[in-house]
């Protein structure tokens, strides 16, 4: 591989990484480009769970309309068939890692090894109904919307007093939009809690823990370049309110409402231009159609906005970046393509 990004160590030995700085702008110059590339929006209902295939055609990219995630513990064996032996590289609209403030009292050495640890029925997974029952090994809360509940009692459940404690520096707010809800809340429209745990537990650690081989984890594992190979399936964590700056899209109003999003289509067929990423025409239909009128337009909408962020990384167009430091790198992730000079100072 030709490009490395800031001071990851592949797993792979260490012939595959260039340490450089950690500010990690080293834009990909991959040799392998991945067959497939995934987008799926996210959700602990199935509903409202929606992906976005785009595949390599020389230096261009065929996109296909978004279709229903499907199955779980066939995903990743679908996506590979569908990829024929070629790499394929997978966003996921939810948090791949944990807070470090909570993974300090973890005797795993990094994020990888924990999911790697978790099982079916593990009280991890267990999301808490009651205060009482919270703890740093079950952090999840509340099961339920309940009456006069808070995030501060929840953090002082958990023994902690600051309020950004229960996020991961990806998570804070950037110049352009609001911090990320916490990991381990699990209640109201912008929870990712539920969402997190059912890949993690139905995707994620039982493919880590019967093939670790074929799935790799970003950043943990090492850069794009290092992870990606025949064969292989690397997950990544995304966000659609990210990728859409990154793709240069704004929006005249809520994604929710399928005028806003057929108003769109102009910036949305610019920006695959920019991309040489071409719709089919199920995708082109799809997008004059604002994605349609159902509750799950704005997710079929999600999901070509993360692909399309996806694309502008692996195709160079902007850089992967990365973590930091070594906690970030072990333990709390980041968010493909953010560029950590645009998070607000803590």
């Amino acid at each position: 591989m030709s490009a490395r990004i800031a001071g990851e160590v592949s797993p792979h030995g260490a012939d595959d990484v260039t340490v450089t700085d950690h500010h990690a702008r080293v834009r990909i110059d991959m040799t392998v480009r991945p067959a497939l590339v995934v987008h799926a929006d996210w959700s602990a209902d199935t509903r409202k769970r929606w992906m976005t295939m785009a595949w390599a055609h020389g230096r261009a990219w065929r996109v296909e309309a978004p279709e229903p995630v499907g199955p779980l513990p066939w995903l990743l064996d679908r996506l590979c068939g569908a990829a024929q032996g070629g790499a394929v590289l997978l966003g996921l609209d939810l948090p791949i890692g944990v807070p470090r403030a909570w993974a300090l009292g973890r005797p795993e050495p990094d994020f990888p090894r924990f999911l790697r640890g978790l099982s079916p029925g593990d009280a991890f997974a267990c999301v808490c109904a009651t205060l009482a029952e919270v703890s740093p090994a079950r952090p999840f809360y509340p099961l339920r919307p309940l009456r006069g509940i808070t995030r501060t009692e929840h953090l002082r459940a958990l023994g902690f007093t600051a309020a950004d404690a229960l996020r991961r520096r990806c998570d804070r707010a950037t110049r352009d939009r609001p911090a990320a809800a916490p990991l381990f809340w699990t209640v109201g429209a912008q929870q990712v809690g539920k969402a997190a745990l059912t890949a993690w537990c139905d995707v994620l650690a039982p493919a880590l823990a019967t093939d670790p081989a074929r799935l790799r984890l970003w950043p943990f594992e090492g850069t794009l370049e290092a992870l990606v190979a025949p064969g292989t399936v690397v997950a990544a964590e995304t966000y659609p309110a990210e990728a859409l700056r990154q793709i240069g899209l704004r929006l005249g109003g809520s994604k929710r409402a399928r005028d806003v999003r057929a108003a769109a289509a102009g910036g949305v067929r610019a920006a695959m231009e920019r991309l040489a990423a071409r719709p089919s025409p199920a995708l082109a239909a799809c997008i004059d159609a604002g994605f349609g009128s159902d509750a799950a337009g704005e997710d079929r909408f999600d999901s070509l906005v993360g692909c399309l962020g996806m694309l502008g990384v692996v195709s160079g167009a902007r850089p992967a970046h990365g973590p930091r430091d070594a906690v970030e790198r072990a333990w709390e992730g980041w968010i493909l393509g953010l560029d950590p000079d645009q998070l607000v100072p803590a």
